[in-house]
């Protein structure tokens, strides 16, 4: 059994010693850069981009469901690096309305990068209304864009 113990130790000793010498180059640039703080922190701000995403449209009163009356246009990229959408608002109705759109941006297996929410104001009856969403941070990758929810109010 001393050979297996010596095994182990040694394994346990360089595997020990990969982990430090990794942590100390990720952390090497900044003492409160931890990787763990960093996907921490992001994590914390997609959920808080998401969730108020949300509540935005949550907020609206009277609003009736139109994502059926929402088209998204193509993907680009704006000065800031930020990933941006043409979304067109068909009112059907016969009054001026107005229509809260949420937009979630994915990656091309399908998860979800960031979520972000347009106001479409004072649409015509019988005519079509546009605004441009914005993400909230820089995606990279093929990013798709998909209406994840519309208000009409």
């Amino acid at each position: 059994m001393p050979g297996h113990r010596t095994r182990w130790t040694t394994t346990a000793i360089l595997t020990t010693t990969a982990a430090v010498v990794a942590a100390l180059t990720l952390t090497s640039c900044s003492d409160e850069d931890t990787p763990s703080s960093v996907a921490s922190r992001a994590a914390s701000a997609f959920a808080s981009a998401t969730a108020e995403a949300g509540q935005q449209l949550d907020d609206i009163k009277g609003g009736v469901d139109a994502k059926g009356a929402i088209r998204l246009g193509d993907l680009t990229t704006d000065s800031d690096g930020r990933t941006t959408v043409e979304v067109t608002a068909q009112n059907t109705t016969d009054s001026t309305k107005s229509f809260g759109v949420q937009v979630n941006f994915r990656d091309e297996d399908g998860n979800l990068l960031d979520a972000s929410v347009v106001t479409v104001s004072d649409v015509a009856a019988g005519q079509t209304g546009k605004g441009t969403v914005r993400s909230t941070r820089d995606l990279s990758g093929d990013v798709r864009a998909e209406v994840a929810r519309a208000v009409r109010y």
